[in-house]
């Protein structure tokens, strides 16, 4: 989960306006009384209506006042409701059988044929004329884009009024109101605004927007959380096979695979703003899937969509989301193309799925005009600036908003910003505002510097037994030009203390020129990856877990300086040259880095002391960030490819270095959506050392003594199991998302994910190392038959745990080879 919207959440998840003229809910049921599900209800003499859900539910709003709504569904006898009140809620609404017309409809219940259905026929038209609507239809286009975002607090009752985290800001419910879909009460706690012009060649794939302008309420200073919010929803389009958000792919009821997931029945026909279209509702074939229910109207010449309503099912699985809930409206264009003008998004986000559980909406409201096409740019027009902080853009008038928002707010919200502007000036907010902090960056935040991360307090191993850790980084903003980082450790076994310190400054924002270097003196697990990191105050799991499969006894001690210079001449693609110097030794008592210095291999050294130059490429396409700061936060963390290229020179002599090599290594992840089969994420890591080098300095094939999930490392190797100077690996994870579970009966409601995984690697050591070695240490490589091992796992246990079961494919004869190991892993996923 994005790390700005988990903030965001566990926000107003500690909490835990518009203004509607007429309220309706209900139950429609029929003459047995069984209910009725996905039938219309709609407002008199308008188009504003809903269709009830699974158990023949609905809940419908408007601003305007109506005497009625009419409830239809086909093979019933279409009913008035007349409204006593402007708020009718918790209605019971009988349909009869329409017997007289049994022999003219066919009344489908359940699954439904996908033969002879009139409803597959329009949808077949509507797959053969998709790629003639829309701005696809073009080879250029450009629109205006106003889009409205808003977070509430939902479910409002006494409990929460009078809840004791609310004193000292009592005066916030006098905002609160109902939702038009849900029916429930909210509150507003966050609302952004943005006008953008949007481009794009069909010609070329390419795509840009240029922001005009930016409000926002309660969070003015966070770009990370407003990136954040923006991040939930990816551009979708109900064209495609599959609608992707909160990293989930959907099926499109208005794809082609659409027909095997779903039940189509051609409710109406009736003039939608003047154009003869067909009704057609949707439900799905099966439970627990990544579907949903609604209807869509199709026009009778075009064969386009008008307009189209889509709410996921109650039971599918997606964590923490109770209910999606999408609408968009189409308009004619030349009498020929359809093009989007209005799209709404809601999420309403829930700790459980239990129908009166509080949570909070994530609302969208996106309106689209001014549309032109066919107008020409050249190609290094739609190249992204590296550096584009665009203050202006943020600080715009009111006047400039009162010309280019597309739709007017209303009282209410306009209401919005007057309260959360008071609302983040209260102490009994900001309190609750730190406590979120911490908890999603892992900082206390005091005036210009933070303390932490907290959740790195406490470690152990075996040489400095139990450990604790403190310290902190400078943080005036998240566009500080500089940053100073620290920390202090102390083991209680050992009795040793140890430390880092870091920074790096941003010496010009246009190219994104930065300057770091930084010292560390610690207790390492290294081999703990294969592609070498100069990190100075990373360190891995592996270093410090509580419990351990065998004994961690290849502990080493470092001491790490380094310097380096970066530029991003390219948005996303980076320069860096380095130096750093390591001293390295052995930690642990039994461990040895042992290495002969002269041919007659009679002297022996222990320690290692090294000079090492390095130049790194890193492209990540796609990636975006918040901030132009020297460390901006990333949005998409898990949604664009890395690539990394890294060539070191040792250097021997240079302050006392001991060895003379060449390291050239390669680094790829790519993470994977595969419609509606899940997520995947593959990897390949290759890399060759040309020149013979001791233990310390060789690469270490990276096993996993611990329970828990390690980056890319190998659960059945123990560490130093495999040592290599050439190697090459490759990684494949993939999540089914529940697809295979969802479909047996017991299980389905668990909402449990399937996962399986294959990794294997191949290396090779050369005898000129392996002559150096004065370890005693066994220096194996896996250059018979690469060595490889496959996962079978489960996943979302509790929403919050995953458990794997690894097994050795190969090479049992190893001494103590393991066959078989478990490791859990845990975290917050949609």
């Amino acid at each position: 989960m994005n790390k700005g919207l988990y903030l965001f959440l566990l926000l107003i998840f500690c909490l835990n306006l518009v203004h509607a003229q007429t309220k309706v809910s209900g139950r429609v049921i029929d003459n047995t009384g069984n209910t009725v599900p996905f039938a219309n209800v709609i407002f008199e003499n308008s188009s504003t209506g809903t269709t009830t859900d699974e158990v023949g539910e609905f809940y419908l709003q408007s601003e305007k006042d109506y005497e009625a709504i009419v409830v239809s569904f086909l093979g019933y006898k279409t009913l008035r409701v007349p409204l006593e009140s402007s708020v009718n809620l918790n209605m019971k609404i009988n349909l009869e059988e329409e017997t007289s017309s049994l022999d003219e409809v066919v009344i489908y219940r359940g699954k439904t044929s996908k033969k002879n259905n009139p409803a597959v026929d329009i949808l077949k038209k509507v797959w053969k004329n998709r790629r003639k609507n829309g701005v696809k239809a073009f080879d250029q286009y450009s629109y205006k884009e106003y889009e409205k975002l808003e977070f509430d607090l939902n479910t409002i009752d006494s409990t929460v009024i009078n809840n004791r985290l609310f004193n000292g800001m009592e005066f916030i419910f006098d905002y609160a109101d109902t939702n038009n879909v849900t029916g429930k009460t909210y509150l507003p706690m966050f609302i952004n605004e943005s006008v953008s012009w949007v481009y794009g060649d069909n010609e070329m794939g390419k795509k840009k927007e240029v922001l005009l302008g930016n409000k926002n309420s309660g969070f003015s200073q966070n770009r990370n959380l407003i990136n954040a919010v923006k991040d939930i929803y990816d551009d979708y389009d109900i064209y495609k096979n599959y609608i992707k958000f909160f990293d989930k792919s959907f099926v499109s009821p208005i794809s082609t695979t659409g027909i095997d997931t779903y039940n189509y029945i051609l409710s109406d026909s009736a003039f939608v703003d003047n154009k003869w279209c067909y009704n057609i509702i949707y439900y799905p074939r099966r439970e627990n899937e990544l579907t949903f229910r609604g209807n869509f109207w199709v026009n009778d010449t075009t064969w386009a969509v008008k307009n189209i309503n889509l709410e996921t099912s109650r039971d599918a699985n997606i964590n923490w989301v109770k209910q999606v809930y999408i609408e968009q409206d189409y308009e004619v264009l030349n009498d020929s193309v359809f093009i989007i003008t209005r799209d709404f998004f809601m999420a309403d986000f829930g700790l459980t799925k239990k129908k009166g559980s509080k949570g909070v909406y994530a609302k969208r409201t996106l309106l689209l005009n001014e549309y032109e096409f066919n107008k020409e740019k050249p190609e290094p027009f739609y190249q992204s600036q590296v550096y584009d902080p665009q203050p202006q853009v943020y600080d715009r008038s009111d006047e400039f908003w009162e010309a280019n928002r597309l739709e007017e707010l209303n009282k209410d919200e306009k209401g919005i910003y007057v309260m959360l502007d008071s609302l983040t000036k209260t102490r009994a907010f900001r309190r609750l505002y730190d406590i979120a902090t911490i908890a999603e960056s892992g900082y206390v935040e005091f005036d210009g510097w933070d303390y932490g991360p907290v959740y790195s307090t406490f470690g152990f191993n075996e040489v400095e037994g139990m450990r604790v850790r403190f310290g902190g980084r400078t943080y005036f903003g998240q566009n500080d030009p500089w940053r100073i980082q620290a920390y202090g450790a102390y083991g209680f076994r050992d009795n040793k203390f140890k430390y880092g310190i870091s920074g790096k400054v941003l010496l010009d924002p246009k190219s994104r020129l930065i300057l770091a270097g930084g010292n560390r003196r610690d207790v390492e697990q290294l081999g703990a990856s294969l592609t070498n990191s100069t990190d100075v105050l990373g360190r891995s799991l592996a270093s410090s877990s509580l419990i351990n499969v065998g004994d961690n006894d290849k502990l080493s001690s470092i001491n790490l300086s380094t310097f380096s210079l970066s530029i991003e001449p390219v948005k996303n693609f980076s320069l860096r040259v380095g130096a750093n110097y390591r001293e390295i030794r052995p930690a642990s008592p039994e461990f040895s880095l042992d290495y002969y210095v002269n041919e007659d291999r009679t002297i022996v050294h222990s320690e290692i002391h090294q000079t090492e130059l390095s130049t790194i490429l890193t492209y990540t396409p796609g990636r975006i960030v918040s901030g132009y700061g020297v460390e901006p936060n990333v949005v998409n963390e898990e949604d664009f490819p890395t690539f990394f290229l890294n060539y070191s020179l040792g250097v021997k002599d240079v302050f006392n270095s001991d060895f003379d090599y060449k390291k050239l290594q390669f680094f790829y992840n790519q993470p994977l959506l595969i419609g509606g089969l899940g997520r995947s994420n593959f990897s390949i890591e290759a890399g060759k050392t040309f020149d013979p080098v001791p233990l310390g300095l060789l690469s270490v094939v990276p096993g996993n003594q611990t329970y828990f999930a390690i980056y890319n490392s190998f659960p059945t190797l123990d560490f130093y199991e495999f040592v290599t100077d050439s190697y090459a690996s490759a990684h494949f994870d993939h999540n089914f998302n529940g697809r295979l579970l969802s479909r047996i009966p017991l299980l389905r409601e668990l909402n449990l994910r399937e996962l399986v995984g294959i990794s294997m690697v191949w290396g090779e050591i050369s005898e000129e190392s392996k002559m150096l070695d004065a370890s005693g240490l066994t220096l194996r490589a896996p250059d018979k038959d690469p060595y490889y091992e496959y996962s079978f796992g489960i996943g979302n246990i509790f929403k919050i745990l995953q458990i794997e079961a690894h097994f050795r494919g190969n090479y049992f004869q190893n001494p103590d080879a393991r066959s078989f190991a478990i490791t859990a892993d845990f975290g917050f996923h949609f």
